[in-house]
């Protein structure tokens, strides 16, 4: 399991006219080759009149699966600079088609890999990318007396509330970053002077928003 990873937010498309070609990128998360295949296809069949529907995948925490199609572009033009992006921008799995329409004008090998390398770029952004990263939940239950120390204590540290009820005692779930939560529910037994009954939970990931360079 990765402690984190970057990754795409949502599915995102972007069109760009390059010498009157029109490339149209489409960039989702995927987490199968079965996934991605069925992303690539529906593209296919949606613009099923284009000249060409270039494609890249990489997917699976050591990247074990990945590949780039140039779907007649001259070899290693379009797929690879797909590809080569995504690796770039170190995101996991995710997949990302550029659709062409021929404009008329030829772009020559050097102008086809900035093209399309510029159309993925453009759908990633469209997309959003985030840094998913591994949370571990503890639950903690607490008399209300201390739910005003430890929300302050929490807040000042950095942890996050995650979720709050309010019954006959308070019911918490904080999450700590993987590697935090022993130190964590130290810190929660120190507060509250052993008063705390605190238990590890599963964990989740939680993604925040990262702000790609031009």
């Amino acid at each position: 399991m990765l402690t984190n990873y970057y990754t795409l937010q949502d599915i995102g498309s972007a069109s760009i006219i390059i010498n009157k070609s029109e490339f149209i990128a489409h960039a989702k998360e995927v987490k199968t080759e079965a996934e991605a295949l069925e992303f690539i296809n529906s593209i296919k069949k949606k613009h099923y009149n284009a000249t060409h529907n270039c494609y890249a995948y990489l997917i699976g925490e050591k990247d074990q699966f990945q590949k780039a199609n140039d779907d007649g572009e001259p070899s290693g033009t379009a797929g690879k600079p797909i590809l080569e992006l995504i690796k770039k921008i170190s995101l996991k799995d995710t997949v990302v088609v550029v659709t062409r329409y021929y404009g008329g004008i030829m772009l020559g090998a050097g102008g086809l890999i900035r093209a399309y390398g510029k159309a993925a770029k453009e759908g990633i952004l469209a997309a959003g990318v985030v840094e998913r990263a591994l949370y571990h939940k503890l639950h903690l239950s607490v008399d209300y007396s201390w739910y005003g120390k430890i929300e302050n204590e929490m807040n000042n540290r950095g942890y996050t509330i995650h979720q709050a009820e309010f019954l006959d005692n308070v019911l918490l779930t904080i999450l700590a970053a993987d590697g935090e939560e022993e130190a964590l529910q130290k810190l929660l037994v120190n507060i509250t002077n052993g008063q705390a009954a605190v238990s590890l939970g599963e964990s989740i990931y939680v993604d925040s928003p990262v702000q790609l360079d031009d």
